[in-house]
């Protein structure tokens, strides 16, 4: 290790590695914004066949735009050094219905991607958010859904 007049440690040999980028596609950042279209379109495909009210198809895509404008917003301020959207908020998107556009903004925003925690806890509440969905494809959950929606539309009618 060589030294500087002060005795600071200095870098003796340094190369610099060529890593320019030919292409900024990456068939890994593909990946999620299939999955999140996928699903998405099977919901479709179950609301168009009667199974799913459209309501909640209504739902998956609000969540799912006010998800990744949530990421967006949050790269936005972790670039720029200012305040964060706390991981709480991030997660509760997902939960309640805005995984797919979660997912599809990790993606494409390369947004909490890589950290373990985050993805950990994310894909819990992907499953906790399908196992609900499941549960309302079911003939009891069908029930429950159904009875929601009355209230919902005799409370909206109300006001």
């Amino acid at each position: 290790m060589r030294a500087d007049a002060q005795g600071r440690a200095q870098a003796g040999e340094v190369a610099f590695l060529d890593r320019r980028r030919t292409s900024s596609f990456r068939p890994r950042r593909l990946l999620p914004l299939l999955v999140a279209a996928s699903f998405l379109g099977v919901l479709a495909y179950a609301v168009n066949s009667g199974r799913v009210p459209a309501l909640v198809l209504v739902v998956y895509l609000g969540a799912s735009v006010v998800a990744f404008v949530a990421y967006a917003l949050d790269k936005w301020a972790a670039v720029k050094g200012r305040w964060r959207t706390q991981e709480s908020t991030l997660h509760f998107f997902a939960l309640v219905g805005g995984w797919p556009g979660a997912l599809a903004a990790q993606g494409l925003l390369r947004h909490k991607s890589s950290k373990v925690s985050f993805q950990v806890t994310f894909w819990v509440t992907v499953i906790v958010n399908c196992g609900a969905l499941g549960w309302l494809l079911s003939a009891s959950g069908a029930v429950a859904l159904r009875s929601a929606l009355r209230l919902f539309r005799t409370a909206v009618g109300a006001f």
